[in-house]
């Protein structure tokens, strides 16, 4: 108790009293009108009484001096750092090679003493690639800014795009049940080899005027198939039955093909009008299999109806410079593993629904604020 809870309990308990003597129940109802244990009104009461008796003033402050209790010992956490990384990598191992309990690293852990780390590899970068990024982010400034007080383009003339690979399901997924349902099996032929299809994502970031949104950055969504007939009858359908085919080789060919025939007409069916006679940036990484920035075919399509729409490579081992890889990805991914689909045919369909794309373009707006940030 502080010495002003100390001092409103005597209060009560002078209240209570009749000529030096409380009743039956009085500690116990001020114990709980003060949420207090009822062994500390008593201890507080005896010792008041001897003095109230001779008119002595009463001191009900507390008699402990400093940190009562035992002094923890201290301890010398300094040879931690002589120890490799890799025989630190669990309480177990630091409490064996320090010699001591895995308890007191906990408390050590938790005092502060200790931190947790998560370290995930980095891409390696080059001097040349250090330049590279250095150089990229220097062109990102705006020209019209003071040199005193430089800042960064609004990027609402960028466009990102990748690919991305979608999994039907996971291969650990955690359920609540309750105890008398029975557990889910899920199996699968092969759990390294999980059924999946490549999407090509595009996306740019949203653009509001008053506070209405005039452009929601969704460009599309685009599943890198082909439709086949089914040749011949089998147990799973007719001969006949369209069916979707996964592109398992991804080539420049067909990035072209997608670029030329989906992303380019879905740039110009959704951007704002008023932003026409402006460049528009399409930003890829340098993957071996996407389309150089002065291909003539591309190029040629690109100057359709007045549109200038233009190619740029990120940086080299730079996939934090795209918002896609920067948690996009991730984002949408987790959306897509609620749909439960259970066959290729049926994740297209998923994807495309009205829901998830509205989902699609809540998040486009997050990753474009990270990574201005």
């Amino acid at each position: 108790m502080t010495l002003e809870v100390r001092k409103q309990v005597y209060q009560a308990l002078l209240a209570r009293s009749r000529n030096g003597k409380l009743g039956r129940h009085d500690t116990k109802e001020v114990a709980a009108q003060f949420d207090v244990s009822m062994r500390s009104v008593q201890i507080l009461w005896q010792r008041g009484k001897a003095p109230l008796s001779q008119g002595i003033p009463v001191d009900v402050a507390s008699r402990k001096k400093g940190r009562p209790g035992r002094k923890p010992i201290p301890i010398d956490l300094e040879p931690l750092r002589n120890i490799e990384l890799s025989n630190r990598s669990t309480i177990e191992d630091v409490a064996k090679h320090l010699g001591i309990s895995i308890g007191k690293v906990q408390r050590y852990l938790n005092q502060g003493h200790i931190k947790r780390h998560s370290s995930s590899i980095k891409p390696y970068l080059t001097e040349a690639n250090k330049k590279s990024r250095l150089q990229w982010c220097v062109d990102m400034l705006d020209p019209n800014s003071f040199e005193d007080d430089p800042m960064f383009t609004s990027l609402f003339d960028h466009v990102y795009i990748d690919e991305k690979w979608f999994f039907l399901s996971k291969k650990t997924e955690n359920y609540y049940l309750l105890p008398d349902e029975d557990e889910p099996h899920r199996t699968c032929k092969n759990k390294n080899y999980i059924p999946r299809l490549m999407f090509l994502c595009v996306s740019a970031r949203p653009w509001f005027e008053n506070g209405v949104c005039i452009f929601d950055g969704k460009i599309g969504c685009f599943p890198l198939v082909t439709y086949e007939q089914a040749k011949r009858t089998s147990v799973n359908r007719a001969a006949g039955t369209w069916e979707v085919k996964p592109i398992t080789s991804i080539t420049r060919d067909v990035i072209r093909e997608f670029m030329i025939d989906k992303v380019l007409p879905a740039i110009r069916a959704k951007w704002p009008r008023n932003r026409m006679n402006r460049p528009i940036y399409i930003v890829q990484d340098n993957a071996p299999s996407h389309v150089a920035h002065d291909d003539p075919l591309f190029c040629e399509a690109a100057k359709i109806d007045g549109f200038d729409i233009q190619i740029k490579c990120q940086p080299p081992n730079s996939p934090d410079f795209n918002i896609l890889d920067l948690g996009f990805f991730r984002a949408i991914q987790s959306i897509q593993y609620k749909k439960a689909t259970k066959t290729v045919q049926d994740l297209v369909p998923a994807m495309q629904e009205v829901k998830f794309l509205d989902q699609f373009c809540n998040n486009i707006g997050k990753c474009h604020r990270n990574s201005l940030l």
